[in-house]
């Protein structure tokens, strides 16, 4: 059975902390794949303003390009309304019953577990993995596999705001990323 690993997010846009992160988990568990599966809307950010799907999609595979190991995958796309982990997990079991299945988040997102839709049956249909981050405690009554990787601070809000104030965003991000962002004017680019 293949081991998959699932990292969802917005990725408005996706960078290099993303790229590092993912791969990571992937050598730490020795995980065939990582699955990058950018959200419709995330439950805990309906109010935000992000780039359109299809950006965010595209800008996903021209930073996964040629790196072995990793896809896209676009289920959560697909669908209308909040991005629910549970029945986006539901969906990939049915299409994929030959994979198992490791959802990877921040060490920040491990004390919201208990918030999580009906995460109870989530917990029973796949594996969570957290990745280990200065200033945030570990501890869930969920079993949380713990993956450490270097620290690379960045973030996609950072990014947004460094692109609208026309500040350096080399080496942060992968360069072809850089340059779609530049050529569809994303983030007040121009």
């Amino acid at each position: 059975m293949k081991k998959i690993g699932i990292f969802g997010g917005t990725f408005d846009p996706p960078h290099n902390g993303h790229l590092l992160m993912a791969n990571e988990v992937k050598a730490a568990l020795e995980l065939d794949e990582i699955w990058f599966m950018p959200n419709q809307i995330p439950p805990h950010k309906q109010d935000e303003d992000h780039s359109g799907s299809h950006h965010r999609l595209r800008m996903l595979e021209l930073a996964i390009k040629g790196q072995q190991g990793f896809k896209t995958e676009p289920i959560e796309l697909e669908r209308q309304g909040p991005s629910y982990t549970h029945d986006t997990i539901v969906l990939l079991k049915e299409r994929h019953p030959d994979k198992e299945f490791y959802f990877i988040i921040g060490a920040d997102m491990i004390e919201y577990l208990p918030k999580w839709y009906k995460i109870n049956e989530l917990v029973s249909m796949l594996r969570f993995v957290g990745v280990k981050r200065p200033g945030y405690e570990t501890i869930s009554h969920f079993q949380v596999i713990e993956v450490e990787a270097p620290q690379f601070e960045v973030s996609s809000t950072m990014l947004r705001e460094r692109f609208s104030e026309g500040y350096v965003t080399d080496f942060l991000l992968p360069e072809k990323v850089k340059l779609y962002i530049e050529e569809k004017r994303l983030y007040g680019t121009f």
